[in-house]
Order: C-alpha cells, then sequence, then structure tokens
C-alpha cells in the first residue's frame, strides 16, 4: 500500500509537470490569441465567463459519472478529451476565417469543462494519498515546482510570440500544439496512479440543493459561498489586465509576459513559508491576512502605466494569491472527509465557477458604461472589483470558523513569521 501511495505521489508529480506546461503554452495565451483575432471587449469577458459557467454546471454531474466510472477511470478520459480539444482550439481560424470567435470560445469552453470535471476526482484521491498534518508542506512544495515549470512554460511562450510578427497567429498554433502534446504525456503517467478504496458512508451521497439548503449552518457552505462571492469581485476585472496591457498601453509580448509572470514568481518564492504556516497558524487565519491585501491590488493600477510599477504591483499580488491559494485548497482537504471529498469539491468549484461566470460576464457588460478614470472604463473596473472583494472579506469571512486547533497568531506576527523575521 504504501509503495504503490509513493510511486503514484511520483507519477502524479510527473503529470503535474506536464500539465502545468500545457497551462503555461496553453490557457495562459487563450486571452491574447483571442485579442490577435480581433476579440472586442464583450467577447474577451464571454471567452472567461462562458467557460467558468459551463464547467460550474457541469459540477453538478461530476459526483455521479465519477461514482459510476471509478474516480481513476472518470479522470482519464477527461484528461484524454481535454488534449484532443486543442485540435480545434488551434484550426479555428483557419476553418472559420470570417467570424473565429464564436467558434473559439465554443472550443475553449469543452476544454474547461473537461479540465474541471476531472479535479474533484482527481483531489479525492490526492487526499487519501496524504495524512492532514503533511498537506501543508507537501502541496506548498508541489505548487512551488510545477509554478516553476508554469513560468517557464509562459516565458517561452511568449518569446515564441515575440518571434513571430506581432499580427501573425503561427506562433499561437505553435504553442497550442506544443500544450497538446504535454497533455498527451501526463495523461499517460495519470494511467499509472493508484486509487485506494473509499468505505460507503451513510450520509455521502447529498445533492447540491442539499448543500445549499444547510448553508447557514455549514461551516463549510459558509466557505465556500465566501470564496464564490471572491472569484465574483476578482473575475469582474481579471479578463481585462490582458485587455489594458496588449490593446490601451501597447506592451510587446515580451513586455507583456514579464508583467504577466511576476505575480508567479512572488507567489513562488512565499510559498514554502506559507505552507509551514498554513499547517501550525491554521487556514482561515491565513486566508483572513491575504484577503486584507486582495482588495487593494486592482486599485493599486489606477496610479500608474510605467512598467516598474506594475511589477512592484505583481510582487504583492503574487504574495497575497500564494497564501490566500493555498489555504483554501488545504482548508477543502481538512474540513471534508474522505468520503464525502468529491462532492464537495464539485460543489466548491460549482460555487466558484458561477461567480467566475457572473463577474467576467458582469465585467464585460460594465466595461464600455461606467464612467470613465483617467479617460478609461477599464480602471473603473479594476476600482469596482477591488471595493467589492473589501465588501465580501467585510460580510462573509468572520462567519467562518477553523476545522482543527491552532494558535492564535496576529496579522503583524503571521506577516513577519512569512517574510523570514521571527
Amino acid at each position: 500500500m504504501k509503495n504503490k501511495i509513493r510511486t503514484s505521489l511520483r507519477v502524479s508529480f510527473l503529470d503535474g509537470t506536464f500539465y502545468s506546461v500545457m497551462f503555461g503554452l496553453g490557457d495562459a495565451y487563450f486571452a491574447p490569441f483571442a485579442l490577435a483575432l480581433k476579440a472586442t471587449n464583450f467577447q474577451i469577458g464571454l471567452l472567461t465567463s462562458l467557460p467558468g459557467l459551463a464547467a460550474a454546471l457541469f459540477q453538478l454531474q461530476s459526483p455521479a459519472l465519477t461514482e459510476k466510472m471509478g474516480r481513476r477511470r472518470f479522470i482519464l478520459i477527461g484528461v484524454f478529451a481535454q488534449a484532443v480539444l486543442f485540435l480545434p482550439i488551434i484550426l479555428v481560424p483557419h476553418l472559420f476565417a470570417v467570424n473565429p470567435l464564436p467558434w473559439l470560445i465554443a472550443a475553449v469552453t469543452a476544454y474547461t469543462v473537461c479540465n474541471a470535471a476531472v479535479a474533484p476526482a482527481w483531489g479525492s484521491i490526492m487526499g487519501q494519498y496524504l495524512p492532514h498534518n503533511k498537506r501543508g508542506k507537501y502541496f506548498s512544495w508541489r505548487q512551488k515546482v510545477l509554478g516553476i515549470i508554469t513560468l517557464a512554460a509562459t516565458a517561452a511562450g511568449g518569446y515564441t510570440l515575440y518571434v513571430f510578427p506581432r499580427e501573425s497567429i503561427t506562433g499561437f498554433g505553435v504553442l497550442f500544439t506544443a500544450a497538446m502534446i504535454a497533455r498527451f504525456i501526463s495523461w499517460g503517467y495519470i494511467r499509472k496512479m493508484y486509487e485506494p478504496r473509499l468505505t460507503p458512508q451513510t450520509g455521502a451521497t447529498f445533492s447540491f440543493w442539499d448543500f445549499v439548503s444547510r448553508a447557514r449552518q455549514s461551516n463549510f457552505a459558509k466557505f465556500v459561498f465566501f470564496t464564490g462571492f471572491i472569484a465574483f469581485a476578482v473575475n469582474l476585472s481579471s479578463p481585462f489586465f490582458s485587455v489594458y496591457m496588449l490593446r490601451d498601453l501597447h506592451f510587446n509580448y515580451l513586455t507583456f509576459v514579464a508583467v504577466m509572470v511576476t505575480p508567479n514568481i512572488a507567489l513562488l518564492a512565499s510559498l514554502s513559508a506559507w505552507g509551514t504556516y498554513t499547517d501550525k497558524a491554521g487556514c482561515i487565519r491565513v486566508i483572513q491576512f491575504t484577503s486584507l491585501i486582495l482588495p487593494i491590488v486592482p486599485v493599486l493600477w489606477l496610479f500608474s502605466s510605467a512598467v516598474w510599477y506594475l511589477v512592484l504591483i505583481q510582487i504583492v499580488a503574487g504574495f497575497a494569491w500564494g497564501g490566500f491559494n493555498l489555504a483554501v485548497s488545504n482548508f477543502i482537504f481538512d474540513a471534508v472527509s474522505e468520503e464525502k471529498r468529491v462532492r464537495c469539491i464539485a460543489y466548491f468549484n460549482l460555487v466558484n465557477g458561477l461567480g467566475i461566470f457572473f463577474g467576467a460576464a458582469l465585467g464585460g457588460l460594465l466595461v464600455g458604461r461606467l464612467p470613465p478614470i483617467l479617460g478609461n472604463s477599464i480602471l473603473s473596473i479594476f476600482l469596482l472589483s477591488g471595493i467589492l472583494r473589501l465588501l465580501v472579506r467585510s460580510i462573509f469571512l468572520r462567519k467562518i470558523k477553523e476545522v482543527k486547533a491552532v494558535p492564535s497568531v496576529s496579522n503583524l506576527e503571521l506577516f513577519y513569521k512569512v517574510i523570514g523575521i521571527d
């Protein structure tokens, strides 16, 4: 049993390695690809929102399909389909030269659904491999290494696009082909993963509506709705950072990539510390601290468009998102039993997917209608996103309790510990 788990953790890491290459060359460049195909602000909003909505709604079926097929088999089917779906993404501008954007949005939507569908089953299996007192350390290490790989792939993608003429789409075809190959390789490693048995438990099967009806009593349900509203507030603005840099600030692809990868560097640099103090201080304490910083980040974009200044903002953003995302993912493992984990992760993804959809859709509708700040309504969206993030934190977070015994740590103490001042 231990040998099987040790082998599975190793091949899972290799799967994650090639997934990271796929993400860095693929997902990271869907919005720039749409801009190269002359997408409007509204279409960029749809490219972000519709895949999230479809993926969220599919989460209602994901637990039942996982239980019927088995977790490992379901993952293999979804990952294979996701890899194949790079083909229509690559071919869209060649097959539909007159109006490619609707077809690109449809292809990216199907791709996103496949990726999101397998996440609960993958999370369920990974949660069984690790004891609760080692998850923070392991996942912070894993995310750090895989983040470096994503960073390298994203940088390589930016340089590849820079080599080709800006108006050319050939570079995107090169990136997406390489991303497809990487996903097929990761699929091969997933085939070697071991699926531990799950012991049936009374009450482990419950509908989404049962989950919603217990929102007032359930600590985990309150947590899920908090993260869903955060996703709404964040995605009100997130689709438009690429638009702002590439179209309004006229950054070339190298400058664009430099600004976009900076938060990943800061995130990776802080992950080890976040992993340690997520285990020691508790996930909710880390979320409380980092969610104080997140509302400030989009507002800071209003004050300057200098590259050095945007890089500094991105460092702050990466530091905060590193702790927030790690604490959120670890809290799910802490708060939910193995038998309920597939459904709870699915419902978490559903609520967050709905938040992404409604946030990005509303942002797409508002971006041309809000009164502009400094002549640009995208900056108005950034300000609104920051205000909403702060409101969500103020309303929801105080109602969520830590699920394990941890010492009390102040925000200042936590900050000093994470940056290495003890």
